[in-house]
């Protein structure tokens, strides 16, 4: 007899519960042209309808039945989902701020309780938005300055790469202590050693958060609260790394606080405190302590999880596919030879340019991006949707969109070269989202990769360990993450 899944337990429960009600009979309040979708049952909704492991796969087939505009209900919850580039362009960008507010997603709530930049909405996020923007300019973001320190860091991941002398490894916590420490220079001010217990402790809790919002006992969470919330689960654990996390930052800023200098800003924590005493008379607060952690915490968290999760996809699939690690490394010793990468490089490499835009297309990193909801009644594709409407704009649909890419599922730098070996741009390269919630670090993300894939190929050569199978199914969670697996690097001289 096969196991039970727990998870699937737990939903058969559920159904179980809610229909053994059966004078319930839920009042539909469906708007003329609201978006077709399939039949939702009482108080479940479609969840029988998704693949709760990975929901953005079911979102593929329904929009292959029902267009690139449908209506889902996951719990009570209504949601319409957007499907292929030309649909969500039309949303995020031609209709930007009607699609700009995200919704009270508990697993969300729980992330920010409405405060920092990422789930934030109305004037407390542009205040944050804003200052987060102009803060990450000031400290270098698409400067030499930055770029000094991710070389600096490159120098430290080559380092510790060597030390396993071309024996197995698992790069997943080094990969991402690597990308944080860029984002924490910038918010604290230093960098941390690979092997630091609080850096590592910081790291698992981002990374179990991410895991668990896209899990499927997340997906249940933000189904049924108020039932969850009595259930034990991985779900709790949000809400317990985002106490100990706010902790370290407050301890952090408050030290920070006592031997402010406005004269001498050292890291973003320093720049939100001096706003925080300029806006001290203002009865409208936005500084506020609460608001620096959330926003900390987003950054953190964003930070490490778009260039980390890139960085070891990148590494993965230059193993699967060796004659395209080749191409690579004969372009960077062609172009850069053993000099330090540099970003003005990148203009000369067409074919590492391309490589590393299909790497994030590939990837899909934010397969179901972050949800946004609108923030007025609004006309889309002559479909109606309400205000106060949550909205997937799938990235997977506009990144595997067959319009505009010839091999959606598979691994082909040649989407972005043209007959004679150019670099050409494609519109619907979209990994960062679009709009107004577009990534507020993008332009330090696309510097940190072609620096660190550039630097570590330039070094070494990316092997599986012997008699291993390389799997490129992405594992569970929010993000699209490899499945666990170790690499050699092989240093090449």
């Amino acid at each position: 007899m096969l196991p039970l899944d727990p998870v699937s337990v737990l939903l058969s429960i559920i159904v179980c519960i809610f229909l053994v009600i059966v004078l319930y009979k839920e009042k539909e309040d469906v708007h003329q042209n609201y978006p077709p979708g399939p039949k939702p049952l009482p108080i479940i909704g479609n969840i029988l309808d998704l693949d709760i492991h990975k929901p953005y796969l079911s979102f593929q087939e329904l929009a292959k039945k029902y267009g690139p505009v449908f209506s889902i209900k996951i719990g009570v919850q209504k949601i319409v989902v957007l499907c292929g580039y030309d649909t969500v362009k039309e949303a995020l960008i031609n209709h930007a701020e009607e699609f700009s507010e995200r919704p009270a997603v508990p697993v969300f709530v729980d992330f920010s309780r409405g405060y920092g930049v990422v789930f934030s909405n109305g004037n407390n996020w542009k205040a944050m938005r804003r200052f987060a923007i102009s803060t990450l300019r000031d400290f270098g973001m698409g400067k030499r300055t930055i770029e000094d320190k991710i070389n600096e860091e490159t120098n430290y991941l080559v380092r510790t790469f060597k030390s396993y002398k071309g024996e197995p490894f698992d790069n997943l916590m080094i990969m991402n202590a690597a990308a944080a420490n860029l984002i924490v220079s910038i918010l604290l001010g230093h960098r941390f050693d690979y092997d630091d217990l609080k850096l590592h402790r910081l790291l698992i809790m981002a990374i179990d958060n991410v895991r668990i919002a896209g899990s499927p006992m997340g997906l249940l969470y933000n189904a049924f609260p108020s039932l969850m919330r009595w259930i034990p689960g991985s779900h709790k654990t949000v809400k317990q790394n985002r106490a100990e996390f706010h902790s370290f930052i407050k301890e952090v800023f408050t030290k920070q606080r006592d031997r402010l200098n406005v004269n001498d800003q050292r890291n973003l924590i320093d720049c939100f405190l001096v706003k925080q005493k300029e806006e001290e008379p203002n009865p409208e607060l936005y500084f506020h302590d609460e608001n620096l952690t959330s926003l900390v915490l987003d950054l953190f968290t964003a930070g490490i999880e778009t260039t980390a999760t890139t960085l070891r996809w990148g590494l993965l699939l230059m193993m699967k596919y060796p004659d395209i690690q080749k191409h690579v490394q004969k372009e960077i010793e062609a172009v850069i030879g053993s000099a330090e990468p540099q970003v003005v490089h990148r203009q000369h490499m067409p074919y590492t340019d391309a490589v590393i835009h299909e790497v994030q297309r590939f990837a899909n990193i934010l397969p179901s991006n972050l949800p946004h909801m609108t923030a007025q009644d609004v006309t889309l594709k002559g479909f109606f949707i309400p205000k106060g409407t949550q909205i997937i704009p799938s990235l997977t649909s506009v990144l595997r969109d067959t319009k505009y890419f010839k091999n959606p599922d598979k691994f082909y730098p040649q989407h972005f070269l043209d007959s004679d070996g150019n670099f050409v741009k494609n519109e619907a390269f979209l990994p960062f989202s679009a709009g107004k919630r577009i990534c507020a670090g993008e332009n330090l993300a696309k510097m940190e990769l072609f620096l660190f894939f550039t630097k570590l190929l330039q070094n070494f050569t990316f092997k599986a360990p012997l008699g291993a199978k390389l799997d490129l199914t992405s594992a569970v969670g929010l993000t699209s993450t490899p499945q666990k697996h170790q690499i050699c690097a092989i240093p090449c001289n």
